[in-house]
């Protein structure tokens, strides 16, 4: 089995030694041994860190992705879970360009004032709502 120091994970996975170590104190990642006072991991290692860093991205946090390592290392599924993540970015997204085109449309509005522009006015107008209710599915941002 060829194993890599705690240099060449961080130098492959793109994190800090130090965060490796934190990561390894949380149970997300095991080293296999040490060489001296050098940490080694296994190169299952970069696979853990590659599923931690999707997940972090997909806006888990580190509490919520450490429940989902099983006892071996390797992720578990909740795939209720992974759909209701899904469906918050989606709804996300939706908020996100909402705002890209309500910014474009004022960017290109031939109104002088972006505030005496009627299509705006409706935008701002659903921007609003949705936010009160803070519920985005119900109500989609009509496109610039």
């Amino acid at each position: 089995m060829s194993v890599l120091d705690i240099s060449a994970v961080a130098k492959q996975s793109g994190f800090s030694p130090s965060t490796l170590r934190y990561y390894e104190e949380l149970g997300l990642i095991q080293s296999v041994g040490r060489k001296g006072l050098r940490r080694l991991f296994g190169p299952q290692t970069l696979v853990q860190l590659s599923v931690i860093s999707l997940a972090k991205t997909a806006g888990f946090s580190l509490e919520e992705i450490t429940a989902m390592i099983g006892p071996d290392g390797q992720p578990q599924r909740d795939r209720a879970e992974l759909r209701a993540r899904a469906d918050a970015l989606d709804a996300q997204i939706t908020r996100l360009s909402g705002l890209r085109d309500m910014l474009r449309h004022a960017a290109e509005c031939p109104h002088p004032d972006p505030l005496d522009c009627p299509k705006f006015q409706r935008l701002l107008h659903l921007a609003t709502r949705i936010q009160r209710r803070g519920r985005t599915k119900q109500v989609a941002l009509p496109k610039a």
